[in-house]
């Protein structure tokens, strides 16, 4: 099955990934609607639709869920690539499906969850697996059979978000804090739109999910924020423009 909030084959600046609608919002929504006020063109794509849940009457339900969050937080495009929701595995298939969103859309920053979810579903662990191979899969040339004709795409950035939210990340290396303080009331807005996930009596996930923000934000001077993780060292050859960014970036 494959959703998108828009069917445009234009670029896109940065894709997030996730292996369920509703993962993304969770782990980096904040950073995708403030880049999207930004005017970067920002796209989401689920590896699986996500069902089946307890509370959840049919997938197309939960795509009208996800489309509804895309449109709140500002994103583009959202595409479902239909993978098997609780039997997702890291394979040739996955990856190079995924690898294809890559070749088609040439992200110049890609979003994925890093590490695995203890008690939680396995799914996420095997997203991250998936996304590496498929960053690495979308530049191999001599291999167009896969690729439906889709040109080579060497994705220049890499970055990992956090689905645990029991994990102090702020001790990780190649760390890097989003401001997200202005935009925490609408990734929960967005989150808010998955009825079908966050009934009554979840709703206390909101709260953690607020309590984690803020407490990763706090640690660098933010009011709330997303942490991300690099594979490779963070480097800038403009020193002061990094530390010191325009008002508003």
């Amino acid at each position: 099955m494959e959703g998108s909030a828009s069917m445009s084959d234009e670029s896109l600046d940065v894709i997030a990934v996730g292996a369920h609608p509703d993962d993304v919002e969770i782990g980096c929504g904040g950073t995708l609607a403030r880049l999207a006020d930004q005017g970067y063109r920002v796209g989401i794509v689920d590896l699986t639709d996500g069902e089946p849940t307890p509370e959840c009457p049919s997938p197309e339900v939960r795509l009208a869920e996800a489309h509804k969050a895309a449109a709140v937080l500002g994103v583009q495009i959202r595409r479902t690539l239909g993978l098997p929701n609780r039997r997702l595995f890291d394979s040739f298939e996955a990856r190079v499906a995924l690898a294809k969103e890559f070749r088609r859309y040439r992200p110049r920053l890609v979003l994925t969850m890093g590490g695995k979810t203890p008690l939680a579903s396995p799914d996420h662990y095997q997203a991250m697996l998936i996304t590496e191979a498929a960053v690495f899969y979308s530049r191999l040339t001599k291999w167009e059979q896969y690729f439906d004709g889709l040109p080579t795409y060497q994705v220049p950035r890499l970055l990992y978000y956090r689905l645990d939210l029991f994990r102090l990340v702020l001790e990780e290396p190649n760390r890097l804090v989003v401001d997200i303080g202005p935009y925490l009331d609408r990734k929960l807005q967005a989150l808010a739109c998955y009825q079908s996930q966050f009934p009554p009596s979840k709703q206390h996930v909101f709260q953690r999910i607020r309590a984690f923000n803020q407490q990763q934000g706090m640690a660098a001077g933010f009011e709330a924020g997303e942490v991300f993780v690099s594979p490779i060292p963070l480097g800038t050859g403009d020193l002061m423009g990094f530390l010191f960014p325009p008002a508003g970036k």
